[in-house]
Parts: C-alpha cells; sequence; structure tokens
C-alpha cells in the first residue's frame, strides 16, 4: 500500500513537473559586463513561437508623391490632410489590413453613409490614434528611436488589442475572516500570479500616475531618510514583473543585480524603459482616457474605465516590438508631425528626473510614503 501510494504520489510529482519546469535546452545571451550576471534565457521554443507570432505583413507598393491633395478629393480629413489623394488611400488601406482586415472599410465607415460621416464611434476612435501614432513617431523618438510604430504595432489584424488592461476592480469578497489583503495575494496576470499588489498600471501608468513614485531603493547602505516601505516595494516589484513579462525578459535587462539604483551601473536599456514609461502615461493621459465618452459600454472595463496601454501592448512578450522590425519606413506618413487639425502635443522629456512622492492611498494604489527613494 505505502509503495502504491508513493508511486501515485511520485507520477502525480512528475506530471506537475511536466508542466511547471522549463525543460532543456536554455540558451544563455550575455548582455553587459562579464561577471555581474547580466544575461538573460531564452527557450528556443519560445523563440521560435515568437517568432511565427511577430510576422510582418508584406508592405504595400508606395503611392504616387505627386496626385492632388486629398483635401480636394475628401471630406472631413482632419488628420492626414498633408497627404496627397494617393498616400491617403494608401494608409487608409493598410490600417483596415492591420485593424478591421475581416471587418473591412465599414469597421469605421457607416455602410450606405458619406464617407466624411462619424457616425461610428470607430472612426472616431481611430482618427485619434492616428494622432497618437504620429505623435510617438514624432515626439517618442528617445524610446522608439526611429524604428517607430504603426497601428499593426498594436493590433496585429484584431479590431481591439490583445494586450489591453483594465483598472483591477479587486475581490468581490473579503478573502478571510480577518485582515485586509490591501490588493495583493490574489494570483492576477497582471502581476506574473505572484503574490503582490494584483493591479500595478492602474497607480503607475495612468495619467494620474505621473507623480507615483516607482524607485523604493536608498542611495546610502546605511538608513538616510529613505521612508520607502516594503508595501511599497511591492507595488513596484509588482510593476518591474508586469513589464519583465511584457518584454519576455529578467531583471537585468535593464539593471545591474549588484545595486539596482545605479544608473551607471545600468544597462543602457533601463534609460529607453524609463522614456517608455513616460509614454505610456501620456498616452493613457492625453489620448485614450479622454476617450471614455466616446467607447459603447461593452467596450469598457468593469468599472467603467477605457481600455489602456501598457507595455505589452506593443511589446506582446519581446524585447522589442516585432523584433525590432521597422514598418514606419514603408509608412513614412506615419511619421508626420500633426496634420491639418492635428493636436497640439509637448515633447517626450530628455532627460530622467527625480521621481515625485507615491500618490495617496485608494483603489489600486499603492501606500503613501514619507520621503521618496532617489
Amino acid at each position: 500500500m505505502i509503495l502504491r501510494i508513493g508511486l501515485v504520489a511520485a507520477a502525480v510529482f512528475g506530471v506537475g513537473m511536466l508542466f511547471t519546469i522549463e525543460y532543456p535546452p536554455v540558451e544563455t545571451i550575455q548582455r553587459g559586463f562579464r561577471g555581474v550576471g547580466l544575461v538573460q534565457n531564452y527557450h528556443p521554443d519560445t523563440v521560435e513561437a515568437q517568432l511565427a507570432a511577430n510576422q510582418v505583413p508584406e508592405a504595400i507598393e508606395p503611392a504616387d508623391p505627386d496626385s492632388g491633395p486629398a483635401t480636394e478629393v475628401y471630406q472631413n480629413v482632419q488628420v492626414l490632410g498633408d497627404l496627397t489623394d494617393a498616400q491617403f488611400i494608401r494608409v487608409m488601406t493598410a490600417m483596415t489590413e492591420w485593424v478591421s482586415p475581416e471587418q473591412g472599410c465599414t469597421y469605421c465607415h457607416a455602410e450606405g453613409e458619406e464617407l466624411s460621416s462619424d457616425s461610428l464611434y470607430t472612426k472616431v476612435v481611430a482618427r485619434r490614434m492616428l494622432q497618437m501614432t504620429r505623435d510617438i513617431n514624432t515626439n517618442w523618438q528617445p524610446h522608439v528611436a526611429q524604428t517607430g510604430v504603426t497601428c499593426y504595432t498594436c493590433h496585429r489584424g484584431q479590431p481591439v488589442p490583445a494586450n489591453i488592461w483594465f483598472t483591477d476592480p479587486g475581490r468581490p469578497h473579503t478573502a478571510g475572516l480577518l485582515g485586509n489583503p490591501a490588493g495583493q495575494n490574489g494570483p492576477a496576470p497582471a502581476a506574473g500570479l505572484a503574490s503582490l499588489p494584483s493591479d500595478p498600471l492602474t497607480p503607475f501608468l495612468m495619467g494620474g500616475g505621473k507623480d507615483a513614485g516607482i524607485r523604493v531603493n536608498s542611495d546610502t547602505a546605511l538608513p538616510s531618510g529613505n521612508r520607502q516601505s516594503i508595501k511599497q516595494a511591492e507595488w513596484t516589484y509588482s510593476l518591474m514583473v508586469n513589464m519583465s513579462d511584457s518584454l519576455g525578459v529578467n531583471c537585468t535587462y535593464c539593471h545591474n543585480s549588484r545595486s539596482f539604483r545605479d544608473w551607471e551601473q545600468s544597462s543602457p536599456t533601463r534609460a529607453s524603459a524609463w522614456h517608455g514609461i513616460q509614454m505610456v502615461r501620456d498616452l493613457n493621459a492625453s489620448y485614450l482616457e479622454p476617450l471614455q465618452s466616446v467607447f459603447p459600454p461593452h467596450r469598457l472595463g468593469a468599472l467603467g474605465d477605457v481600455a489602456k496601454v501598457n507595455c505589452s501592448t506593443c511589446h506582446a512578450g519581446v524585447f522589442k516590438p516585432l523584433f525590432g522590425v521597422s514598418m514606419l519606413k514603408d509608412y513614412p506618413e506615419l511619421a508626420k508631425a500633426g496634420g491639418v487639425t492635428g493636436v497640439p502635443v509637448d515633447p517626450a522629456p530628455a532627460a530622467v528626473p527625480e521621481p515625485g512622492p507615491a500618490q495617496t492611498p485608494g483603489a489600486a494604489q499603492p501606500p503613501g510614503s514619507g520621503q521618496p527613494a532617489q
């Protein structure tokens, strides 16, 4: 009997290990100084699957730049009015393939109505997303460089991008008889299924998160006025886990583990990531949150909030979206600033500033602090 129980236990353990532990081979790539653990781990099967999922569609033939202005042919052209007629049609055709290949043009243009009609909310949103795309390519080069983005970077042939997020409404009831779970210990995909705060995105990546301090490490080994708590560190760790999963990398992709806080010892990708955080906050605040009243109820979250972006919206589990392949070079029309009525945008910050204080406690917010760490 004991032997039978042991065999059953061993079989259960073996099956669990089979679906839990990553099997060899695991390849490592050194990304920094030798001897400090700046190494990334990749499994060939995972990389192969990611490569298959990140294929770039074939570019449409370039348009005739000498055709007449689009505004002389079409009405109500508010963003791409600086393009020629041929360029305009080419971009519209590409957008249809990138966003609504099954629905076609009628996803944004109501059937039986003039093309100038704004009766469908999808057209209003698409216009704003065009402005956002141009903003990113023009003003956020500290993060996207010359690679840039297109509609396909996020949408991948779907009307709604796969990797969007809403504010977590929290548990519908208490987790136990005593205590307050404080928004954590309920494994959530946003926190990598860890026992960390389940929604690190709302406090740090929404428009109101611009002053939320992410860094919690001190500059010195001994106490020096840093009032950040372990609870606050858990919120930061939750966000870092989310970013790690979004890019398919580990902590040492940006940080030197001997001194997580030190910028001089960190990888250059940390500076790019910092600009990415600022960019995501700006996009959520300037483009997505203002569309709250435009989206119908079925497109909103459980708390009635609009869909928002984070790192995974573009990266989709890869360290560079689409493995670094640039589609912008084939669609330079999306790299122009503004348009006929393009929205004015502020340029991206040029340098990494000191962090601000954390937000006050609340729903899906990290606990408050005294003096923030630098």
